[in-house]
């Protein structure tokens, strides 16, 4: 049963439930946890970690999870501090393994969080207890920002595979990577970071899921959506925007195996490039639009080229679909 106490807009209570780790038919407990362990262990599954820190967005769920340090039945109680004052509180019952509680942040700042444990019907107990923060933001990026909002967004694009530079400042690095997370989202194809990047950015989501993830290392090109992704133990490691053949000029379908690599820069203009059938190769180029372009090939931003070039080996699988 879950109780609430005082609950403002400020921080709304959502669910308490067992760790999503804990199924049902899982042990009825774990080991005893020692007081000094069980603080260290108590976290937010939530947001986004950066420089010790953890973030969210102002509407999003916060979940702090932990572990059941005894065996015996017992509660589960959050406290909420905003601005030093106690904001609220949740209280929910133990269930299998460990704890998840589920809190939503309706306004900016840094709410303070104190994590208590006790034991059913023991007034001696005095808990075993841990002390959280969480830092809510709301905010937007483009070309020539700085600082906390940048730092974000570069993080959390990066921690889904989207090649991005960490620099801090919304440099062209960035712009790229915006734009390739955008195209995979199915947002408009700029390389602002919208209020909606952020927000999936901060939960974790937005990432692409792979056509082939058992493939091995390989790479993919989803022609639609016009990204190309570098893939290995079946996840993607590094994705970019890219621009393919125009409608006169399409690319090729299918997978292929890449059979040649010519680096520097041919007649063409083509720079670093790796074929994967006939003349159709992944390449830099000079302008790589939101759209199919090329005469064929695959177009990449130049100052990506050689770190593709160097990552794909000869032999390497490429599936290009629709």
């Amino acid at each position: 049963m879950q109780r609430r106490y005082s609950t403002p807009a400020a921080l709304l209570a959502v669910a308490v439930a067992a760790p999503a780790a804990h199924a049902a038919g899982a042990p009825a407990a774990r080991p005893q946890t020692a007081a000094h362990d069980f603080g260290s262990r108590v976290h937010i599954a939530s947001g986004l970690l950066l420089g010790g820190r953890t973030y969210s967005y102002r509407g999003q769920a916060v979940v702090v999870e932990g572990p059941r340090p005894f065996a015996e039945p017992g509660v589960a109680t959050v406290e909420i501090f905003r601005g030093g004052r106690r904001a609220a509180a949740v209280r929910g019952r133990l269930r299998g393994g460990g704890f998840s509680v589920r809190l939503r942040a309706r306004r900016l700042g840094t709410y303070r969080l104190k994590v208590t444990i006790r034991r059913d019907g023991d007034p001696e107990d005095r808990g075993r207890t841990a002390r959280l923060a969480v830092h809510v933001v709301a905010p937007e990026a483009s070309a020539g920002a700085s600082g906390l909002k940048v730092r974000l967004l570069q993080r959390g694009l990066a921690r889904l595979g989207y090649v991005t530079s960490r620099s801090g400042r919304f440099d062209a690095a960035t712009g790229r990577a915006v734009l390739a997370f955008r195209k995979v989202n199915g947002m408009s194809r700029t390389s602002a970071a919208s209020r909606q990047v952020y927000k999936l950015l901060l939960s974790g989501r937005g990432g692409f899921a792979l056509e082939h993830p058992g493939a091995g290392k390989h790479v993919e090109f989803d022609w639609s959506r016009q990204v190309l992704v570098l893939a290995r133990g079946g996840r993607p490691q590094r994705i970019y925007h890219a621009s393919s053949g125009k409608p006169s000029t399409p690319t090729v379908f299918g997978r292929f195996r890449f059979y040649l690599k010519t680096p520097g820069t041919n007649a063409k203009g083509m720079v670093y490039s790796s074929y994967f059938i006939g003349g159709y190769a992944v390449h830099g180029y000079a302008e790589v639009p939101s759209y199919p372009a090329s005469h064929g090939w695959i177009r990449v931003p130049i100052p990506n080229a050689v770190s593709i070039y160097d990552w794909i080996s000869l032999g390497d699988p490429i599936y290009v679909y629709r």
